[in-house]
């Protein structure tokens, strides 16, 4: 009989909980999805001493046991991230003792993996150096300033390079999880446990981390807000700027002035915006055609589709959905 997949979590003081909880119950909810003997995943939280940590909610974090009792072969290691608020920003914690751990441990475990800042332990460790790595947007410049032997990009909310794993941390962190579940134990899996935890069922690494609905600042005028969700739901409909303005019952010239209020962009600028990253996500997640996602990310031919690619991307169609 098969011995489930061994996932040790390493925590340390002042570590996002989330960071923590949310990879730990990805892999708990597929083992019970699953219904197997044994379960499909053990998955353990260690900490330096084997004690208790306090993390940056202020939440209590038992642990299973210590870094030198983690020793042992191990499926999957997996690196938590904490940053800390200065006046200039925030800056990521580096708990030297785990990082020492890590240059002697990493080596006996199949898959090494970091949430948010955790990569940033990660590279201190030289277990990013050659490889291309992400982290959390806050947090992203330092690590490329502070390691140029690591190619970071700050954009997706996951990469993998070989056996090592690096995201975006927070919820992108369970995406990851996700992602390995779908490589231990297949893509079923992977989607019943998503939608178990009501989550979305798929959210591809090469994602960004920014939504084109969350790109854009906050608006206080439910009239844009619920315009915004509706051109989500209708791209391939006529977008023009007089339909949207006919939409929300406002002359042009004042439904232009107040969407550029709201969004700090406009009407034109937004709609192709939400029609890229649907047929991103179409690149990722399908194999149709490219004049099937023109048509069904709203940009009408693969001309455009290949002129929005280039100009908004620096890439074509093609070598994106290679890439991701």
């Amino acid at each position: 009989m098969s011995q489930p997949h061994r996932v040790v979590i390493v925590a340390f003081p002042g570590i996002e909980l989330l960071d923590v909880t949310g990879p730990a119950e990805v892999f708990s909810v597929a083992s019970r999805v699953a219904k197997a003997d044994p379960p499909g995943y053990l998955v353990q939280i260690a900490t330096a001493d084997g004690g208790p940590v306090t993390t940056s909610s202020g939440v209590r974090l038992m642990a299973d046991l210590t870094l030198d009792d983690a020793n042992s072969p191990m499926d999957t290691l997996l690196v938590a991230g904490a940053i800390e608020l200065v006046d200039d920003g925030v800056v990521p914690v580096i708990d030297h003792e785990v990082t020492h751990w890590l240059r002697h441990a990493a080596p006996r475990a199949r898959r090494i993996g970091s949430i948010c800042a955790g990569a940033h332990l990660l590279a201190a460790a030289g277990l990013l150096d050659g490889r291309a790595a992400t982290t959390h947007w806050l947090t992203a410049a330092r690590l490329a300033a502070e390691y140029p032997s690591v190619r970071v990009d700050p954009d997706p909310i996951f990469i993998r390079t070989g056996q090592v794993w690096t995201c975006a941390g927070v919820t992108s962190g369970m995406d990851m999880a996700l992602a390995m579940v779908a490589e231990d134990h297949g893509q079923d899996l992977a989607l019943a446990t998503a939608r178990t935890m009501v989550m979305y069922v798929k959210r591809s690494g090469g994602q960004s981390q920014f939504s084109v609905p969350l790109s854009v600042q906050s608006s206080s005028d439910d009239r844009i807000d619920e315009l915004r969700m509706w051109i989500a739901e209708h791209l391939a409909e006529d977008l023009s700027l007089e339909a949207l303005a006919a939409r929300t019952h406002l002359s042009v010239r004042h439904f232009t002035r107040l969407f550029h209020q709201r969004t700090s962009t406009t009407p034109a600028a937004y709609v192709e915006a939400a029609r890229l990253e649907a047929a991103r996500r179409l690149l990722e997640d399908s194999d149709r055609s490219l004049p099937e996602i023109a048509a069904a990310s709203g940009l009408g031919s693969v001309e455009t589709l290949h002129r929005v690619f280039r100009r908004r991307m620096g890439t074509t169609p093609a070598e994106y959905r290679r890439r991701f």
